[in-house]
């Protein structure tokens, strides 16, 4: 983590692409998955992520704490996934990536830092530093649950339905609660008008 955070609001068409870099990959993994087996898809994942680092350094100029971290956890689990041809390294990279922003905003909190805001490398327009400690306390207890509920789905279900569930479930729901938060995010002095959009909502999908 930095505290050289980049304080230029994204534009729309970067807010788009942002969603594309973080969410493309988890969708090739989940195609070639279904047409042509565990270890295709692990290693187009792999390929996907990296294809989305370089991307997103060249249109955007910054790569995300969150998508280094998912990109190095793929690479790492993948790497495991094919070697042993075993799906369930890579089923718990997500546990990981969850328990591991919840451990960073949790010692955030204790310090009483919102290090989502670091996190984010971008800003919510008018946001107080109670509401960004407020929102990283959120996501925090989000990630937890998160964790959880993919250990509970990767011990109890197979790994085409916990797949399925991991891209469409958990996006969806990433969003629901994204979304849940914008009343109190406004109460603590969101602007709106901004149309923001945070890559949290996008990155716990992984």
């Amino acid at each position: 983590m930095s505290d050289d955070i980049i304080n230029i609001e994204p534009t729309k068409e970067n807010k788009g692409l942002g969603f594309a870099l973080d969410f493309g990959p988890l969708l090739v993994f989940f195609l070639a998955y279904k047409f042509f087996g565990i270890i295709a898809g692990t290693a187009s994942f792999m390929v996907a992520i990296l294809i989305a680092v370089i991307i997103s350094k060249w249109k955007i100029g910054k790569i995300s704490p969150m998508l280094w971290l998912s990109a190095i956890l793929v690479i790492g689990f993948g790497t495991l996934t094919i070697y042993f041809n075993d799906p369930r390294f890579i089923q718990i990279k997500p546990t990981i990536i969850y328990a591991g922003f919840a451990i960073i905003l949790g010692v955030g909190l204790l310090r009483g830092k919102a290090m989502l805001k670091y996190l984010l490398q971008a800003a919510y327009e008018g946001l107080s530093d109670e509401g960004w400690l407020k929102l990283s306390r959120n996501w925090a207890i989000f990630f937890v649950f998160m964790a959880v509920i993919n250990e509970i789905m990767r011990s109890t279900l197979t790994f085409d339905v916990w797949l399925t569930l991991k891209v469409w479930g958990v996006t969806i729901l990433s969003f629901i609660f994204a979304i849940a938060n914008v009343p109190m995010l406004m109460r603590h002095g969101l602007d709106i008008g901004q149309d923001e959009e945070t890559e949290t909502e996008k990155s716990v999908a992984k």
